[in-house]
Formats: C-alpha cells, structure tokens, sequence
C-alpha cells in the first residue's frame, strides 16, 4: 500500500478488541512492521482502556516505538468517552507520554452501517472538556464535531483535537473539505484512509472533486500530522 500510493510515511494501529491478548498480538505487529520499515512506518497501540493492565500494554508499546494509541472503539469495547470516571487513567497515560489519543466516532444521523457506534460529537466533546490536556484525533471527522469549532466557546475547548478523514468517500459529498476550512477546522484536518477498506485512490478521487487541479492542501497530506507530532514532543512528562 505505501509503495502503491507513493506514501513516505504511514501510521498502522490494530484493531481495537477487548480482550487485551487479542490487543497485544496486534500491537507486537505493528511494533514489528515499525522496525521493518523504520522511518516509514510508525505504528500506534490499542488497548481495552477499562483492563487493569493498560497502564503497563501502554507503556511496553511507548517503549517499543509507538506515537500513539488507537484507534479506540467505545462501543465495541464498553467503556464511555464522555465518563470521566472511566477516561482518566487512559488520558493520563497518554498525556504523560506524549502519546495522541485516536478515538472512534461517527455521525450521529444518515445512515446505519456495521462498527458505527453511537459515539458522536456529544460524547467527544465531553471528553476534551474533562481532557483539554490530551492530543486527541476524532476519527471518521469527529461524526461531525468540526462543525461546532464555529461555536467559539466549543473551538477553545477542542483545541488540542484533530478531526482525520477515515471513511470519507463512503459518507461525504467533496464539499466537505471546503465546508471543514471554512469552519476553521482544515489546519486540524488528518489524511485517514480506514485501510484495508480504502486506499488512496478513493481519496484522490474525491480531492480531485474538492479542490480541482490545484488538489488537496500539502497540510492534509501529512503538515497537520507533522503539527501533531510536534505538539506531543513538546508535551511529554519526564517520567
């Protein structure tokens, strides 16, 4: 896929079960994909945020290379974003090892589609406001979150969150990206491509709709996650 798409860099989590074991076999494959393919491949870790053991999954993964943790699935997983009894430890964790948190979240009207969830913008965010602290990316767009960054009261309560583009094509006519910048959300803006569903070209396809032969900001590609990146850095604890 990265050779196919002309990608320099990747971001490879696993899927988020709920059994820990489960978790671990996907996180010791991404770690091993990372050193495979240092520089190119950056892998992130999932974890079952309610295990007695996620403190210490997070930290072996951290240790062994990963930038982040995700993509989590509340639902799948029964926990709730918007508890902060449940979310602490989680943020904590992530926040004092410059960690990005991805979190799944999905539009709350349209359509039903299997892994959807009821995780919306309600929900996240309830979770910056109790986590502002927190580098948290809303994937699928936030189910629509980008849209309250309007509400000025809301923009200063998600500004450490990030909105990425995962699943876009089957939900999203291409005035939506024009739609996120005028919303001042485009500098937050994430290329996610929920691979192996799609690839790039379905997204080159509809950039090509959304910006003409201009096509998609160099930010989208890869600047608003090089921002992130340095965001975390910056925001590491010693510990």
């Amino acid at each position: 896929m990265q050779e196919r798409d002309g990608l320099d860099e990747v971001w490879v989590c696993g899927f988020a079960f709920n059994d820990m074991g489960l978790c671990r076999l996907c996180n010791d494959y991404v770690i091993d994909l990372a050193r495979r393919a240092p520089g190119r491949v950056r892998p992130l870790a999932v974890v079952p945020p309610l295990h007695r053991e996620t403190e210490q999954e997070i930290a072996r993964c951290h240790e062994a290379g990963c930038i982040g943790v995700g993509e989590l699935f509340p639902g799948g997983q029964g926990w709730a974003i918007d508890d902060m009894r449940q979310t602490w430890r989680l943020a904590g964790n992530c926040d004092e090892r410059g960690l990005h948190l991805l979190i799944h979240t999905a539009e709350q009207v349209g359509h039903a589609y299997p892994g959807k969830g009821d995780t919306g913008p309600q929900e996240a965010v309830a979770f910056a406001t109790h986590h502002p602290e927190v580098q948290t990316v809303f994937a699928h767009l936030g189910g629509g979150l980008w849209l309250y960054e309007t509400m000025p009261e809301v923009a200063l309560t998600l500004a450490n969150c990030w909105y990425d583009t995962a699943a876009a094509p089957y939900l999203y006519r291409p005035a939506l990206f024009r739609a996120v910048e005028a919303a001042g959300a485009g500098h937050k803006l994430l290329y996610g491509s929920d691979f192996p569903l799609l690839g790039y070209g379905r997204y080159q396809e509809l950039f090509g709709h959304a910006y003409g032969e201009e096509g998609p900001p160099t930010a989208l590609l890869g600047g608003n996650a090089r921002r992130l990146r340095d965001r975390c850095r910056k925001a590491k604890k010693v510990l």
